[in-house]
């Protein structure tokens, strides 16, 4: 029986997470980042707040031994994204002595003291944690505290760092994390499942042979199936969803005018826009073919 003789049974098991049993695994590799920041004599006193990310923590991790993804974020020094004609002297604001590069290598030596060399691996973006008996693998990056400021002095606080290739990345993955749980409470939960199906028709497309998906990240996905309205997440079946929802998507990126204002799921950064790995093209050819692979 292949997986397209019943799709609502398909969708059904689709829809749930990868596995709970993974949840005490995630919650250790955490405690033991943490543990690794607050043992560390040079750091263990700065202003850090961890912040978990990625799939595991919003619920829509779909692959077993997924990777937990967490942020740990130097507060006492932050950089700065200003109004237009603004300077940081017109809030009261002067550079720091603390440099990004001096944090990573105070971050990575907490990592190692607490995990070991051989269990410590500086990528591009992220140290790279080992899993063992007892943690899953985790994805620790470190950034300092971004804020975006508005003309009265108030800011919106997210992430931002540069790669190791110089590459600036700026996040917001604490709103993200707020926004897909309210969406997820106003469409009934059905706005997660519906996530975790088209990920893993993504996982099945590809198993199939499907080509031209290397820049559908899990990610965007997400952050795609945010965009569509609640309505389109009302019906009696997952079926009838994921088939609204693939409808809606294709319709609406057809064009850049229809979804030039669609963000990530922060809602506080533009989805489609310069610098992407994907372009709209790729996204609404991706939906097709998803599409035609169901129906």
């Amino acid at each position: 029986m292949g997986w397209k003789d019943n799709l609502e049974d398909t969708f059904s098991r689709w829809s749930k997470r990868a596995s709970d049993n993974e949840k005490a695994k995630c919650e250790h590799a955490v405690s033991m980042i943490k543990a690794a920041v607050k043992e560390d004599a040079g750091i263990k006193n700065s202003d850090i707040s961890f912040i978990p990310q990625g799939s595991y923590h919003n619920n829509t991790n779909v692959r077993l031994n997924s990777d937990v993804d967490i942020c740990v974020k130097l507060k006492s020094t932050f950089f700065t994204q200003l109004p237009p004609g603004t300077s940081n002297a017109d809030f009261g604001l002067s550079g720091g002595a603390y440099t990004f590069a001096s944090y990573l290598t105070d971050l990575e030596r907490a990592l190692v003291n607490k995990f070991g060399r051989e269990n410590v691996k500086k990528g591009n973006k992220a140290f790279d944690v080992k899993s063992n008996t007892y943690r899953v693998e985790a994805d620790v990056v470190a950034c300092f505290e971004h804020r975006r400021y508005n003309p009265n002095g108030s800011y919106i606080s997210g992430t931002q760092f540069y790669s190791s290739t110089g590459e600036k990345i700026v996040n917001f993955p604490e709103q993200h994390y707020t926004n897909g749980v309210a969406k997820n409470d106003t469409t009934g939960r059905i706005f997660k499942r519906v996530v975790r199906i088209i990920k893993r028709l993504k996982m099945q497309m590809a198993n199939d042979g499907v080509r031209g998906l290397d820049n559908i990240s899990s990610f965007l996905i997400e952050c795609l199936v945010w965009n569509v309205p609640n309505q389109f997440f009302t019906n009696k079946t997952y079926t009838e969803d994921v088939k609204d929802v693939l409808t809606f998507l294709y319709n609406n990126t057809l064009n850049d005018d229809q979804c030039e204002e669609w963000g990530e799921v922060s809602d506080l950064l533009y989805l489609f826009h310069s610098g992407r790995k994907y372009t709209r093209n790729e996204v609404n050819a991706f939906i097709l073919s998803a599409y035609r692979h169901i129906f």
